[in-house]
């Protein structure tokens, strides 16, 4: 039963037209203020990218509304973690309209300390004496200091800011502003994006404020209520649909980014009524590389991330979805390190445990269970200094093909199931800004996995150097390669190939905190494709045919995999 088949009078007794305005209004908000921080920022990492995500939340700090196109990492509720950490902080009677709240601290966010959350409460009423909730945006700050990804601990990966007011009734604390820039190496860039997220708050704060008003406090905040309750209900409902019972999954990362031990992901989701537990027992612990997360940040987010690919799809990325969703999470684990622990690359685990959790359901409902997706951020920055003698930092991400389900081909290239609607930088745009030039950026055939649902692909870019720099590669699940389901084929996985122009020497990568480049040299991204679905005997042949047809897989592959010839 979705929301649309529950719209109705709800417990609080708005009537139903009015409910459904308030409902589809708070995300609507949500949704302007994240077209407008694209048109505002100054980094392309935002404007393009678009790492971030923006979120209304209740005078409590529960999330009500997130935007729709938000990274699924920060819509799991990063912002409502920051609210009430402000509130215990400053206590309500302390927060005023007009003031601005940051937060970014390791051992609120759980994640690195780019993600900086901003925030301010939403006044509304005659008098704007009655709280009705807090507007926030959490913005990927481009650089706050610090070393990643050779940091020890997060006192060395930068600027740390807990729950630290920017604004206070409505004036700029100037002394918090030169704190920020003269702690980042791109202050320019930096300072813009925070002025562009400054601004989508304060916008978020008004819209938000007259659509109570418009209504009344009393009645918007009784809608709010039934919002979350109807949303609770509907994904109780998907619960009891399936199965009770415990149900486990394995998988693991290469390794830490320090050495070379693998790091073991293994997952038991307990199904019992209309309740889901996610159980991370046996996840790997605290590792010293910086793929660590802290509770909220990790085991909540990345359970919270897969529980909406399983049963939430249909609604809105609310409290009231993530109600009947349990954790059992002991401290200390890879996903709820303490607040001292190295966090830099703390996603860099997530597609694979997002995956796990989807995986573990394959015997019993086959159906809602896809093969595994590429599963690594497949990340590689080129850092350097220009003709000019600046400093620039080109940071990019391959993207892979998702895995294949009951109901049709995996998709893709996209990013991974953490990262959401986050978008390729134009080609364009990279050859503008940094001195490199793409040759290539093409699909990979025969890189999803064979099934009767054949997985998504992945791409291969290739990048000629103009200018001598250093590559950072980030790329795992190499030696885990994307699984296939109900019968389905793996896929293949990825990695990134440096070609040396002098020598023509081809070197390897899959992680390297910094491999030298010369003027010449080409950089050749190789990105991994989704799993099957189904034995791949059973696929059409006219299927078979037309992936041969558009390329998307080879003649002698279609011979292997499918015994067919096409």
């Amino acid at each position: 039963m979705d929301t649309a088949e529950q719209a109705g009078v709800g417990r609080s007794g708005v009537d139903p037209i009015t409910l459904e305005v308030i409902r589809h209004g708070v995300v609507s908000v949500t949704d302007q203020i994240d077209a407008n921080i694209t048109r505002t920022a100054f980094s392309p990492y935002i404007y393009e990218y678009r790492d971030f995500a923006v979120g209304l939340v209740g005078p409590d700090g529960e999330s009500i509304a997130q935007c729709r196109g938000g990274m699924p990492i920060f819509v799991a509720d990063s912002v409502g973690m920051a609210v009430r950490d402000g509130i215990a902080t400053y206590g309500l009677d302390n927060l005023h309209p007009g003031d601005v709240i940051l937060c970014n601290h390791a051992a609120i966010q759980g994640q690195h300390l780019n993600n900086t959350v901003m925030y301010t409460p939403v006044f509304a009423g005659p008098e704007e004496d009655r709280l009705v909730g807090f507007f926030a945006i959490n913005v990927h700050w481009i650089d706050v200091g610090g070393s990643v990804p050779r940091s020890r601990d997060i006192f060395e990966e930068g600027l740390q800011l807990r729950s630290i007011k920017l604004w206070s009734k409505g004036e700029p604390i100037e002394e918090v502003y030169r704190i920020i820039e003269n702690n980042t190496r791109t202050p320019e860039a930096l300072m813009g994006d925070i002025e562009a997220q400054l601004a989508g708050c304060l916008l978020g704060r008004d819209l938000t404020r007259e659509l109570a008003e418009r209504y009344g406090t009393d009645t918007y905040l009784a809608a709010v209520a039934d919002i979350l309750d109807q949303s609770e209900n509907a994904t109780r409902a998907r619960i009891r649909d399936m199965p009770d019972g415990t149900y486990e999954s394995e998988a693991f990362l290469d390794n830490d980014g320090q050495g070379n031990t693998p790091v073991p992901i293994r997952i038991r989701v307990i199904v019992d009524g209309d309740e889901l537990t996610v159980d991370y027992s046996d996840m790997a612990d605290a590792v010293p590389g910086c793929i660590n997360s802290g509770f909220y940040g990790g085991g909540r987010t990345t359970a919270r991330v897969a529980f909406k690919y399983l049963l939430g799809a249909e609604e809105p990325a609310n409290e009231g979805t993530f109600r009947p969703l349990k954790l059992i999470l002991p401290e200390g684990k890879l996903l709820s390190a303490p607040a001292t622990a190295p966090m830099g690359n703390y996603g860099h685990p997530f597609p694979t445990i997002i995956d796990a959790i989807i995986r573990a359901f394959e015997q019993v409902a086959p159906d809602r269970v896809t093969g595994g997706h590429y599963g690594t951020f497949a990340g590689f920055r080129f850092l350097g200094t220009d003709a000019a003698g600046a400093p620039f930092d080109c940071h990019v991400c391959g993207y892979g093909g998702w895995g294949a389900s009951a109901r049709g081909d995996g998709g893709g290239p996209f990013r991974t199931m953490a990262h959401g609607d986050t978008k390729l930088i134009p080609m364009e745009l990279q050859e503008a800004l940094y001195p490199v030039l793409i040759e290539e950026l093409a699909l990979r055939p025969d890189s999803g996995g064979a099934g009767e649902m054949r997985g998504g692909l992945g791409m291969v870019n290739t990048y000629l150097i103009g200018a001598p720099c250093h590559v950072v590669v980030k790329f795992d699940r190499v030696d885990c390669p994307p699984w296939g389901v109900a019968g389905g084929k793996d896929a293949k996985p990825g990695w990134v190939t440096v070609e040396k122009a002098e020598t023509g020497e081809r070197v390897t990568l899959r992680k390297d905190k910094g491999y030298p480049l010369e003027v010449g040299d080409r950089v050749i991204v190789t990105v991994g494709g989704g799993g099957g679905w189904g034995p791949p005997e059973r696929r059409d042949r006219a299927a078979i045919a037309e992936d041969i047809r558009l390329g998307y897989v080879t003649p002698e592959a279609a011979r292997a995999d499918y015994r067919r010839t096409g």
